[in-house]
């Protein structure tokens, strides 16, 4: 799955686990589940669809007479996998990204790091005029590797 779009997967696979929706049923579904802090778009939701299909995670309920999607063995596999590498219940860490995602905090981190993301480019670009500040950019960027790998840790 796509980085971008692999906890929407997940949390489509975990909904149509609970049982067959159509795209607008998951749409409403997932803005629930974040508490309203999240609404889900077309442009978002029937990409991962069709991506789980291609990969044979989920299929048309044949059973329906609308386009309902149904999750089959892989896409069960899917979030066995999934599980063993989480911890907490999938619902809440979905709630919390959404509350994360729309405070201010958030919204300040984001800034910041389109403010970091102007500047590297200004810097990689001007360390192509000279070996010696393509030198200092690697040794700053390693630095800052390190520094953010520590507080990781």
């Amino acid at each position: 799955m796509k980085k971008r779009r692999g906890f929407m997967q997940i949390a489509i696979l975990h909904l149509l686990k609970e049982g067959s929706m159509h795209g607008y049923q998951i749409m409403k579904e997932l803005e629930s589940r974040s508490g309203g802090l999240y609404s889900a778009s077309a442009g978002t939701v029937y990409p991962a669809l069709q991506e789980l299909t291609e990969k044979e995670m989920i299929g048309l309920d044949p059973d329906s007479d609308k386009k309902t999607y149904e999750i089959k063995e892989k896409g069960n596999e899917k979030l066995e996998e999934f599980a063993t590498r989480r911890e907490g219940e999938f619902w809440e860490e979905w709630k919390a990204r959404w509350v994360w995602q729309n405070s201010d905090e958030a919204t300040m981190l984001k800034s910041a790091l389109d403010l970091w993301e102007v500047e590297i480019h200004k810097a990689v670009k001007q360390s192509r005029k000279s070996t010696e500040k393509t030198t200092k950019l690697i040794e700053f960027v390693k630095e800052i590797t390190e520094r953010l790998q520590k507080e990781n840790r």
